[in-house]
């Protein structure tokens, strides 16, 4: 199968390494920032895992879509503010039976890259791994965890069970959806009670829940996200969305959430893809969302600031 990762950055390339040591598979890593596209084209991708660092140097990086050419699966890792951007930009991949994968944060990726190719061609899902960029071709593997993707039409599909196929003999664990939105939403409200609050406070997912005051407005902050599914009539996957949600920060005590990080970093976030679309969603059903309107005007001060 010929595959190209949209974004190269951790998470991208741990899904290209992984699928480049199936025999068959030309995987491609394309992405903007050619110190990253030169060094794993000159000496390999070096990952960490487990204790080891292994070099995949059965891939190739670009900076170039044409120079690729049209693929059988596009899999979309760029952040979810740049999702249109990204896609538009490297069209040169799709063709007209090009399947593309969003493993994003947030909503609204699906419509947007649906939007420019054909929804027809769209699936979705979740990832649970967990990776870090350590520099240009260098990345560590920092949590394992299973794949979960779907057909927006809720059906087991001849080319999503080959997909699973490719997936399964990469290594990592997969697992199909019939309802990829309600999967999408789950991981949606996961964020909106961890990610904004950990960025404005800076604390790990763990700390969260040393601090009654703050734990409370993660409760505050799911619950506005779960009155809004239930309104659009998203079928969630948990019947306690608060309760996981606090199982996620206990599993991952130690981690800076992605939103933490680019504060730190001084990087733009996706706080309008997360918070920011409850809000939004909570507009087009008529219901108020003021805690998710807090922390989204927060961070939007943070990004300001620096």
């Amino acid at each position: 199968m010929k595959i190209a990762i949209i974004g190269a950055g951790a998470m991208g390339c741990l899904y290209g390494a992984k699928l480049s040591t199936v025999p068959g598979n030309q995987v491609y890593l394309l992405d903007i920032w050619k110190e990253h596209v030169n060094a794993i084209n000159n000496d390999g991708l070096y990952m960490e895992e487990n204790g080891e660092l292994l070099c995949y140097n059965h891939l190739t990086a670009a900076t170039d879509a044409v120079a690729v050419g049209i693929v059988d699966l596009a899999i979309i890792f760029v952040k979810s503010t740049l999702t249109e951007q990204a896609v538009e930009a490297n069209k040169a991949v799709f063709g007209g039976n090009t399947i593309a994968i969003t493993l994003q944060n947030g909503v609204g990726n699906i419509e947007s890259i649906g939007s420019l190719i054909g929804a027809e061609n769209v699936m979705a899902g979740t990832t649970a791994h967990g990776a870090t960029m350590l520099g240009p071709g260098k990345i560590r593997h920092a949590g394992v965890g299973k794949t979960m993707i779907g057909e927006l039409s809720e059906v087991r599909s001849k080319r999503i069970n080959e997909i699973t196929e490719v997936f399964s003999a990469a290594g990592l664990e997969v697992e199909v959806s019939e309802n990829v939105l309600g999967l999408v939403w789950d991981k949606l409200l996961v964020n909106v009670g961890i990610n904004a609050l950990t960025g404005i406070t800076k604390l790990t997912n763990g700390e969260i829940l040393a601090h009654p005051e703050i734990e409370g407005i993660l409760e505050e902050a799911v619950k506005e996200g779960i009155a809004v599914a239930n309104a659009k009539g998203i079928v969630l996957g948990f019947t306690d969305p608060v309760a996981h949600t606090k199982e996620v920060c206990k599993a991952t005590a130690a981690n800076k959430s992605s939103m933490l990080q680019d504060v730190l970093n001084h990087k733009r976030t996706e706080i309008d893809m997360i918070n920011g679309a409850i809000v939004r969603e909570g507009k087009s059903t008529g219901l108020a969302t003021p805690v998710n309107q807090v922390l989204c005007a927060l961070i939007h001060y943070f990004e300001r600031k620096e």
